[in-house]
């Protein structure tokens, strides 16, 4: 387990959790762009969505990686409707 800030949108903050990024609960997507999405992770019952660069992964609620099929582009398209 490692010790991340993220920002919970079921909350409205940035908070410290402890999580492990692993096969199984993570998908990785190789080749990105700036402003793409680097990975998604089934996590504390939502999804957890981290960008490139140096932003907080953002955690969404009521979703899981089988919900958008593990696909980068609707991961991106829930992000900025939170936005």
């Amino acid at each position: 387990m490692k010790d991340i800030t993220i920002y919970n949108t079921l909350k409205g903050r940035l908070e410290t959790v402890s999580f492990k990024f692993t096969h199984e609960n993570t998908t990785w997507f190789d080749d990105v762009e700036e402003n793409e999405i680097y990975r998604i992770a089934d996590a504390f019952g939502a999804l957890l969505i981290q960008e490139t660069g140096y932003s907080y992964p953002i955690l969404l609620g009521d979703v899981s990686r089988s919900d958008i099929g593990n696909n980068q582009q609707k991961a991106l398209e829930l992000l900025r409707q939170q936005i």
